[in-house]
């Protein structure tokens, strides 16, 4: 029952599909109101549809600060209130590091690192009015805690992100503020499957030691842990969702 998010007013990025819908879906499961952005506009709607009074959809570039504010209105609106917020948008692009080029770099940091940074500012305020502190829960990635190869430039961006995480986490202490970073691991999504093919999810995997990806409802579970009350006295700290692969 500590889990459950009753009364909490959810921010979630990229909710169109994948990690960001199964967050959505789960979080409204458990009693939470959702706002959904992401620049996928039949996704992102379709996903709010389902969770009917309990989700609103916006559709937000995340790199835009003047959407981020209007994100933060919307949800204010709408609910009255915002408890916390899922930096989940990203964006995956690999290449080796002599033949990656300086615009994918910039392109991944401003999706990966600058729009979790700009979220975190637009929230905090709304976040502050509860009384009640709140959460923020970035999504890196198993590329920010340990070097992949063909993921420099992404890498970068996810170990920036868990920088970003420590840091914004001591500032924000005194208000109460928890800021987590969840680590994923190969997780069946359509940006993996896009890359690895639509039958990924089913094959072994040997180099995981649970030998499988692992779904996106398995990644929600554990975000849904740090939005809810349940992880009361958790932040600044890091969960790597992975199968044991960065165990290893």
């Amino acid at each position: 029952m500590a889990q459950r998010l009753d009364g909490k007013v959810v921010v979630i990025t990229g909710a169109g599909r994948g990690q960001g819908a199964a967050e959505a879906r789960l979080f409204a499961e458990h009693g939470a109101r959702v706002v959904l952005t992401d620049v996928r506009k039949d996704e992102g709607r379709e996903i709010a549809k389902g969770l009917g009074d309990q989700g609103l959809f916006v559709v937000h570039d995340v790199t835009d600060p003047v959407g981020w504010r209007q994100v933060v209105s919307a949800g204010l609106d709408a609910f009255g209130r915002i408890d916390a917020l899922v930096n989940n948008a990203a964006l995956w692009r690999t290449a080796p590091v002599e033949e990656d080029t300086e615009e994918n770099l910039q392109r991944l940091l401003q999706v990966n690192l600058v729009g979790p940074f700009l979220g975190i500012q637009a929230v905090v305020p709304a976040l502050r009015a509860t009384g009640d502190g709140g959460s923020i829960v970035n999504i890196s990635s198993t590329a920010g805690l340990v070097g992949i190869v063909g993921h420099a430039s992404y890498g970068a961006t996810k170990f920036g992100l868990r920088g970003l995480t420590k840091s914004a986490a001591l500032d924000l202490a005194r208000h109460r503020i928890r800021v987590n970073s969840v680590h994923p691991g190969m997780v069946d999504t359509p940006m993996v499957a896009g890359a690895l093919g639509a039958d990924a999810g089913e094959r072994e995997w040997p180099n995981v030691p649970l030998r499988r990806m692992g779904r996106p409802e398995e990644v929600a579970e554990m975000v849904l842990y740090l939005v809810s009350d349940a992880s009361a006295y958790v932040t600044g700290a890091e969960f790597a969702v992975d199968g044991g692969l960065t165990a290893q």
